[in-house]
């Protein structure tokens, strides 16, 4: 058993090193060693170049769905405020959602919609304060909204008005082209990928700055340079700029996430339509309608 032993220790064991006194091979180790040096931090510090090159973007509204998410909201009004859970005594019996206009059934106004988030009612309605445990006894529902004053700061309280108005589905161009092209994005699910009115998409594994852009600032800008090369990332799910780039058609071939290509299921009406909707959008002429 010793000898086995012996004889795999001896059979594993490297070959002895040159005599340390070898300048020749000393050099060689050493620049072996700084070379390594070097691509590990070159490969720790990539992201953080990445991101200064290509600086990320967020918008308000962005930014507020992560406040929501922090807030708890999405566990009572649903998945991305999609719809709640049920709510005995309640109105229609459930906890209505975020979005599709059903915050016109507890809000009329941008006050009123901050004293709900505020105070967990609206003021003018029930102005006896609710606390404590009994806090939901006497409203004839089980199930009432909390009061996040004490837990949200104005800045937050902000961001999460932005999320809430881009998020609720209430505003809508007079444009007819416009109009018609905005009812075709929310059928084909473009905000799902791009956030809500186009205010940031979802992420992005292996795309240059790792998310879905939106419709708006300066990525949109990036992206796109005028109306004819909108069309072409609507027909063709890439511009033809960006596919002759070499670089930049091998990073989008890589994503996770690519954009799809519509132009055979579309008509070119319906093309023009989504386009007079998309430069509304990117135009932000949205976020000055009133909420609700």
């Amino acid at each position: 058993m010793a000898g086995d032993w012996g004889r795999w220790t001896i059979a594993v064991l490297p070959p002895a090193l040159p005599a340390a006194g070898d300048k020749t091979v000393k050099r060689a180790l050493i620049v072996l060693l700084i070379a390594v040096v070097v691509a590990e931090q070159a490969w720790l510090l990539a992201p953080l170049v990445k991101s200064w090159i290509f600086p990320p973007r967020e918008d308000a509204a962005a930014a507020g769905r992560r406040v929501a998410e922090s807030l708890g909201c999405f566990s009572c009004h649903g998945p991305g405020g999609s719809g709640g859970i049920k709510n005995p005594g309640g109105r229609d019996g459930v906890i209505p959602a975020l979005s599709g206009g059903e915050m016109m059934m507890w809000a009329s106004s941008e006050s009123e919609l901050r004293e709900l988030i505020l105070y967990g009612r609206k003021l003018a309605d029930e102005p006896e304060e609710r606390s404590g445990y009994a806090a939901g006894q006497g409203t004839g529902r089980a199930i009432v909204m909390p009061a996040f004053e004490p837990h949200i700061g104005a800045g937050e309280l902000e961001l999460l008005i932005a999320y809430l108005g881009a998020n609720s589905g209430l505003q809508f161009p007079s444009e007819k082209p416009a109009a018609a092209g905005l009812e075709l994005v929310h059928e084909l699910g473009c905000f799902r990928c791009h956030g809500p009115m186009g205010t940031g998409g979802v992420a992005n594994p292996g795309s240059l700055k790792g998310y879905v852009p939106g419709f708006w600032g300066q990525d949109y800008a990036e992206l796109v340079a005028d109306r004819a090369e909108l069309r072409q990332w609507i027909a063709n799910g890439i511009s033809d700029r960006f596919r002759d780039n070499p670089l930049a058609g091998m990073v989008i071939e890589r994503q996770a996430v690519k954009m799809p290509a519509y132009g055979e299921f579309l008509s070119e009406k319906e093309i023009d339509t989504l386009i007079a909707s998309i430069e509304w959008l990117a135009a932000a002429h949205w976020r000055d309608m009133p909420v609700p």
